[in-house]
């Protein structure tokens, strides 16, 4: 819908940038948004946070000379409202005809694909091993990453494609030359940024028990077999099998401090079992998550910080604003962590949201087996991540 040309009448709509808006929705201010995409694109994802009103009126309801009374009444015409769509032609059309009428209306510039753009990087002020630790967020998705910083070196955990100029301004910035560029396992919402970062320089590394899923390039880059580690400057990054999620699953700890732990265990879940062998094999992947949270990811001390590679609506930050909590909490609070394995199997099989979107496409982009150039490779992870057993929290009441 953004391609269309649309007679937008003749009056000056401001914009405002997705970091602008973030930014305001992270200081509680209270933000209303008109959605104007279809109903079925809003559901599958949209922006949201608890001082924000969201309002969903697809575009072609503003197209009419005289538009529905019904339409307008549901609009609030005592504040501001931002008007947004998937790539910002639409939502300037809106906001005009809005303006046109009274309105306050502005819209978000660049719509959601912009909203994808936002990646921050904060410090997990809570981690105590060498060096310094930052988590990536990125908020449209729940997309999670980690960058180990140490003496002249560092190494990213689980980058994204779409930001590979940014790990490299990153390091640039911090003086530090970028060593290692490390998967936990082939994803299933996102492009990932190993092979690209290879290819400038940096060491890729993927789970060498990923490599039975049909990766084409593994000769190309280091695979990563259980227990063995990875230096930064004073830090050392130790691999840890924990299959479940798919069987090459693999955590990073990083320094006995913080527990990467890609799609095994996150903050306010755990893994969801069905993304490699489908539901058939969601029993069997489901039982060995459970040997690998027991065995490898809740035997470690208490104070082993757990960081997932993504975040849900459901999950809480921790005083710092990054979203890793220490084991011993998540185990008071997530339910499914002290259950036995029969009803661990029971509770997963049972609350599994939809799959990510463009999964048929991603894993095998993932895998090497098909391409996708930087455009096309962007769309495919626009939307939810859907990685986790539950949309909302397994935690206790």
């Amino acid at each position: 819908m953004d391609d269309m040309d649309f007679p937008t009448p003749d009056v000056e709509v401001e914009s405002i940038t997705p970091s602008e808006l973030k930014a305001s929705i992270d200081a509680g201010e209270d933000v209303t948004l008109l959605d104007v995409r279809a109903q079925s694109e809003y559901e599958e994802w949209h922006i949201d946070g608890d001082s924000v009103e969201s309002i969903n009126i697809p575009y072609f309801e503003f197209l009419e000379d005289e538009i529905d009374e019904d339409v307008l009444a549901q609009i609030p015409d005592d504040r501001d409202v931002t008007v947004l769509c998937a790539k910002g032609g639409s939502s300037e059309f809106v906001a005009a005809t809005l303006k046109d009428r009274g309105y306050d209306a502005n819209q978000l510039e660049d719509g959601m694909n912009g909203w994808a753009r936002i990646y921050e990087r904060v410090e997990v002020s809570d981690y105590d091993g060498a060096g310094t630790l930052y988590q990536y967020q990125r908020p449209s998705s729940g997309c999670l990453g980690y960058l180990v910083v140490d003496g002249d070196e560092a190494a990213v955990i689980d980058p994204l494609r779409a930001f590979t100029d940014r790990y490299l301004t990153d390091a640039e910035e911090l003086g530090v030359d970028l060593k290692y560029a490390i998967d936990t396992h082939i994803h299933a919402d996102h492009i990932s940024g190993v092979r690209a970062l290879d290819a400038v320089g940096v060491e890729g590394v993927i789970p060498g028990a990923s490599v039975q899923r049909g990766v084409t390039y593994a000769d190309d880059v280091t695979l990563a077999e259980d227990g063995d580690e990875f230096e930064v400057g004073d830090a050392t990054i130790e691999t840890v099998s924990t299959p479940g999620h798919t069987s090459g699953m693999t955590s990073y700890l990083v320094d006995d401090s913080l527990l990467a732990t890609g799609d095994g265990l996150f903050i306010e879940s755990v893994a969801r079992p069905d993304l490699e062998e489908g539901d058939d094999g969601a029993p069997e992947a489901a039982a060995q998550l459970y040997e690998s949270l027991q065995e490898r990811v809740l035997s470690l001390p208490d104070e082993t910080l757990i960081g997932g590679a993504h975040f849900s609506d459901a999950a809480e930050p921790a005083a710092d604003g990054t979203y890793t909590a220490p084991i011993g909490q998540l185990e008071e609070e997530m339910d499914a962590l002290t259950m036995d394995e029969d009803d661990f199997v029971e509770l997963i099989l049972s609350d599994m949201p939809p799959r990510p979107a463009n999964y048929e496409d991603i894993i095998p982009t993932n895998l090497g087996q098909q391409e996708a150039d930087d455009d096309e490779a962007f769309e495919l992870e626009l939307g939810p991540n859907n990685c986790a057993a539950s949309q909302e929290s397994l935690a206790g009441d």
